[in-house]
């Protein structure tokens, strides 16, 4: 029996992009959640918790902090690290994608946000969903059609796919 089922789970990630989000996730769990605390207890001293905003800020900070940490460690327990793909033009996780669609031209990177972060502009489309796994294997020139989430059918064409480099 082959393992493609997780493969196919699992979420491509650079080892830039893996190495930062694990730094990301032992700061949140070390130092961040020790800052956090020391907020929220020097919000309490300060008297009635039902008027306090910025004991309430920081109790709402440390739930979004919380989530973050439980978002990395599923993240990471279920990721492939690769170095970049090839440069052959056809779509994969990692990719550039350049596509016409409904008569426009749209870029965007195939993969998970997590690789490029929270510094690029680019769009991100996940592999698996239904635009992103009607692409996976095809290379420029080639039209597939996927049913949108809507159940209308979108024709797609690949313009290329290039490697992202940061």
């Amino acid at each position: 029996m082959t393992n493609t089922t997780t493969k196919q789970t699992a979420t491509y990630l650079t080892p830039e992009a893996h190495a930062r989000l694990q730094a990301e996730l032992a700061h949140l769990k070390g130092e961040g959640r020790s800052e956090i605390s020391d907020r929220i207890e020097e919000a309490r001293e300060e008297g009635d918790l039902k008027e306090n905003g910025g004991y309430h800020a920081a109790k709402e900070e440390q739930g979004k902090m919380e989530a973050r940490i439980r978002q990395l460690e599923q993240l990471l327990q279920n990721v492939t690290i690769g170095e970049a793909p090839a440069d052959d033009g056809v779509v994969e996780p990692g990719m550039v994608v350049t596509v016409e669609m409904f008569g426009d031209t749209e870029q965007f990177l195939l993969g998970s946000r997590e690789i490029i972060g929270d510094d690029e502009k680019l769009t991100v489309y996940s592999e698996k969903s239904p635009m992103g796994a009607a692409i996976l294997g095809h290379g420029p020139g080639d039209n597939v059609t996927f049913q949108a989430p809507n159940g209308n059918s979108i024709e797609v064409k690949v313009i290329s796919a290039t490697p992202y480099s940061s």
